[in-house]
């Protein structure tokens, strides 16, 4: 089986855990692998310069986090990380350590840019991150080309604007600001990382995990040829909601959907993704079904149904291994159900 996955940073990065678990039980290699063939799209708009270093925030949370490195109280950066580097820079009053960046960190960006400045594309790079990091799936940036994505904010006096870089936003001001809009600098000219599009088109199931529907996976899907493979994916293609009775379970997706004039529910989510019979992406779709203590949206599985999107209601919250395995699974058997043979 070869799964694709459109993925951001920490609720994508949890998903594929709980992929692998489920595929290494459900198709395994003798080995304690898998069988299964797993390629993880990452989301690079996050990327920026800092300090003369290329950081790719998206990408080094989904190789952290499978290959047992990610910090599991913060859930982004270096387990044991320490940060005397930060502690330095602050005392010299450089502007930007409102950025969390760690001594351990550090080093996986002087690799990263001194391979880029040597003539390496991003992809390259990547791969020999991931050497070391031994993630067990095939992790491609989004794109070899820079782009940032940048938030279009209210500016200092009244009916004016400016731009920030996300990370800005997100980080420094926690998306306090409201985003009038999200831009994709450098996204127009940008084109699919090498194996992008084939791994999207021959896929047997891609995946839309509950990443940023605006800021992840949304990026993603703005490189110019990704949306048209998405379309033209020859397995089908499923999403899981990263809104859950009204609220995102991580992130701040609340404050990113109403810049595009999306209401934050899953249904309003997977109709901005669309059925792909009408042109849209989704063949199926998996809501919350109000376990765990958290309000579900099975009231919206007819709606979404009837709209040509088959739509399931399961719980969604991966509170545990076991828990993001279970939805794994439950991601792969409705798209069993989707399937034109068997997956």
């Amino acid at each position: 089986m070869r799964i694709t996955v459109l993925a951001g940073g920490t609720g994508g990065a949890k998903f594929l855990l709980g992929l692998r678990d489920h595929l290494r039980d459900a198709f395994p290699d003798g080995r304690g692998g898998t069988t299964a063939e797993v390629t993880v799209v990452g989301n690079t708009g996050d990327d920026i310069q800092l300090y003369g270093l290329q950081i790719c925030p998206d990408l080094d949370t989904l190789m952290y986090t499978l290959g047992g490195g990610i910090s599991a109280e913060r859930g982004w950066g270096r387990e044991h990380e320490t940060f005397v580097v930060k502690e330095e820079l602050a005392a010299y009053g450089m502007p930007s350590t409102w950025f969390g960046l760690g001594d351990r960190d550090t080093a996986t960006h002087l690799v990263r840019t001194e391979m880029l400045r040597a003539g390496y594309p991003l992809s390259a790079v990547t791969e020999a991150l991931c050497a070391r990091w031994e993630p067990g799936v095939r992790l491609l940036p989004m794109t070899d080309d820079r782009v940032e994505t940048h938030v279009v904010v209210d500016g200092e006096r009244p009916g004016t604007t400016r731009a920030i870089h996300f990370q800005e936003w997100w980080i420094r001001h926690r998306a306090a600001l409201p985003a009038r809009e999200f831009v994709l600098v450098g996204g127009a000219d940008a084109a699919p990382g090498p194996g992008v599009v084939e791994a999207i088109t021959d896929a047997d199931v891609v995946v839309l995990p509950p990443s940023n529907p605006v800021v992840s996976v949304g990026t993603i899907l703005q490189v110019p040829g990704i949306r048209d493979a998405v379309r033209a994916a020859r397995g089908p293609v499923v999403g899981v909601s990263p809104i859950l009775g009204g609220a995102p379970v991580h992130g701040m997706a609340d404050a990113c959907l109403p810049a595009i004039g999306v209401a934050t529910t899953a249904a309003a989510v997977a109709r901005h993704y669309g059925a792909r019979p009408s042109g849209g992406l989704l063949d199926g779709w998996l809501v919350h079904d109000g376990s765990g203590g958290v309000a579900g949206d099975a009231a919206a599985v007819a709606e979404l149904d009837a709209g040509g999107i088959t739509t399931r209601a399961v719980p969604l919250l991966m509170s545990d291994p076991a828990a993001s395995a279970a939805l794994a699974a439950a991601t792969l058997a409705l798209a069993a159900t989707l399937a034109p043979g068997p997956l």
